[in-house]
């Protein structure tokens, strides 16, 4: 009887850990699941009830909001990826230092020039045509992990260790320049080799875009539809935040990580080697930067030096916006962020009747989101109010 019951209690601790992990790994999809419908139904509401008060005097309008609706979302989607991907290189730096390297965005612009850099290679050996897009998908991604990792741990060694004891707005300054300095290098490697300044991203064949399903408004069919490689970087964008919750939540390194992060000091005096946790999460906060630039210049097909800015400041706004320092918060708020993007570059034109290009005031949307956030709720959307001890 003895027997059967530690049997059974051993049985029980095993399954524990098991659900405990699935949950761990899992439950933040739920959370990002629900913002995500959330979201899109309340912009979708929003621009639909905003046709319906302008429907006397331009009677076409709601046909026109609901045609291009669908197409509106998965741009938002795509759009969203991409912000979330950045951030959550900048939260897991700030969830360790409480310090924003503003340097992230030139990171995940090395990440993009790395890839345009392979695919030039392959093209010019005569492997480029014929080659397995995924292939040369999981290729580029790692290669710009690599790549864009070593530059963070070097920059982290070289620009920001020696600071870590002085006033915060020393390494800040410190990141800016580190920024700038990383421009013009890339800059100048990339204008003095073939790739030239605006490289042209090369990649075998995705197929034409994938019809998802066509709605008839009227007498007229509208296919929704979605590019192989948008549905490939929100596929790699969804893998990277199950890894990330994994490594940070349900293993011994992650269980470093987290002990650094809440009180460093405690944390070496238990014998965890402060310095190399802090090594390692530059290490995957880059290769998280390098994935999404890759796959970034992927989807859009273009490169240069400067496509890291408006991008990484549009990153560092989602991780404020979903709570900066929470891996979760990150993706929240960059979808948050894609779908209030997407909303204000279609349908700002159209409501306004050609008067405001949507496209131009997209970036004003965000930046004000940023601003009312910090105004209003600085622990962003899932971040916790702290208490700084003196």
């Amino acid at each position: 009887m003895a027997a059967e019951a530690n049997a059974q209690t051993s049985a029980q601790a095993v399954r524990r850990p098991i659900a405990e992990t699935l949950r761990t790994v899992f439950g933040p999809l739920v959370q990002l699941l629900l913002f995500v419908i959330g979201s899109a139904i309340a912009l979708s509401l929003l621009v639909i009830l905003l046709s319906l008060v302008q429907l006397g005097a331009r009677p076409d309008l709601l046909t026109r909001t609901l045609t291009i609706l669908p197409q509106v979302l998965i741009d938002g989607l795509v759009r969203g990826f991409l912000f979330s991907t950045i951030a959550l290189g900048y939260t897991m730096v700030y969830g360790v230092l409480e310090f924003i390297n503003f340097a992230h965005g030139e990171i995940f612009m090395v990440g993009g020039v790395t890839g345009a850099a392979v695919g030039l290679f392959l093209a010019s050996v005569g492997l480029l045509e014929g080659m397995n897009p995924l292939f040369f998908v999981l290729l580029v991604v790692l290669i710009g992990m690599i790549v864009s990792g070593t530059l963070a741990v070097t920059v982290e060694r070289i620009a920001y260790r020696p600071l870590r004891g002085a006033p915060r707005l020393v390494p800040l300054i410190s990141a800016i320049g580190v920024s700038l300095v990383l421009q013009d290098v890339v800059r100048l490697i990339m204008t003095n080799s073939p790739l030239g300044f605006n490289a042209r991203y090369q990649s075998p064949d995705f197929g034409p875009p994938i019809r998802l399903f066509e709605m008839t408004l009227g007498d007229r069919p509208v296919p929704i539809i979605i590019s192989p490689k948008a549905l490939v970087f929100i596929t790699a964008a969804v893998i990277m935040l199950i890894v990330l919750n994994y490594l940070v939540n349900a293993t011994r390194l992650g269980k470093a990580i987290r002990a650094t992060a809440q009180d460093m000091s405690t944390a070496s005096l238990m014998g965890i080697n402060v310095n190399r946790i802090i090594t390692l999460t530059f290490l995957i906060g880059g290769a998280l930067g390098g994935a999404a630039g890759a796959l970034f210049g992927l989807n859009v097909g273009t490169v240069n030096p400067y496509m890291g800015f408006i991008p990484g400041l549009k990153a560092f706004t989602a991780a404020v916006l979903g709570g900066i320092g929470n891996i979760t918060g990150a993706m929240v708020g960059g979808l948050v962020l894609g779908f209030l993007e997407a909303f204000v570059a279609s349908y700002l034109s159209l409501f306004t009747n050609g008067a405001l290009s949507g496209a131009a005031y997209a970036d004003i949307a965000a930046f004000s989101i940023l601003i009312l956030i910090l105004i209003f709720r600085p622990s962003g959307l899932l971040g916790e109010s702290t208490t700084q001890k003196v």
